[in-house]
């Protein structure tokens, strides 16, 4: 069984958050769905409210401290991406935003991702497809064509397994799935970290 690296990007702002909960949802179903083509998930949470003050400050002076540069390598790294926000005024929030406007603009490119948001009502909904899809259309990733939001009535009596919410994580990460296993397992940025790479080859170079 091949093995791809799954990052989960969650901008809640609370502890708990329905945005973590969603996040948390959509991860399982992903790792249920690739187990079920033959490929295993490792899982890498970033929690932008632990990197507040990193991203003011990254603006600030254009340069990452090492907490907020292990999480955007662990996002650039990853086979693929699950990335979710808190909608506030019809759009991601600012701290969403943030963190992915300091990642390089390539760092992206090709990669899946699986969208999705929290909200206080429904009529937030549509920010999937007005404000995140093209953001990652931007970043030239490839998002998958089922986006899934949350609103309160999704969580209504504690019990988020309803049928709605439940068939459309299981489709949205199907489609996650089905785009991480048909592509190889993405390179390490440091050559010297593939243990698949013999030393002869290292010493002869790239291209060689």
């Amino acid at each position: 069984m091949s093995t791809r690296t799954l990052a989960v990007v969650s901008a809640g702002l609370g502890n708990p958050s329905s945005t973590r909960l969603l996040a948390d949802r959509l991860t399982t179903a992903a790792i249920e769905a690739l187990g079920e083509r033959g490929v295993s998930a490792t899982v890498e949470v970033v929690e932008l409210r632990q990197h507040a003050r990193d991203l003011a400050d990254n603006l600030t002076s254009g340069f990452a401290n090492e907490s907020l540069r292990g999480a955007v390598e662990t996002v650039a790294g990853a086979d693929g991406l699950i990335a979710v926000t808190p909608i506030f005024s019809a759009s991601y929030s600012g701290l969403f935003k943030t963190f992915f406007d300091v990642l390089d603009k390539d760092a992206l490119t090709g990669t899946p991702v699986l969208m999705g948001a929290t909200a206080g009502t429904a009529r937030h909904s549509l920010a999937l497809e007005h404000a995140l899809r093209p953001l990652f259309a931007y970043l030239r990733a490839t998002a998958v064509p089922t986006a899934v939001f949350a609103a309160p009535e999704d969580w209504a009596g504690g019990d988020s397994s309803g049928p709605a919410l439940t068939g459309r994580v299981r489709r949205a990460a199907g489609e996650l799935a089905d785009l991480v296993a048909g592509r190889p397992p993405a390179a390490p940025d440091d050559p010297f970290a593939d243990p698949a790479t013999s030393f002869e080859d290292l010493l002869r170079g790239p291209g060689a």
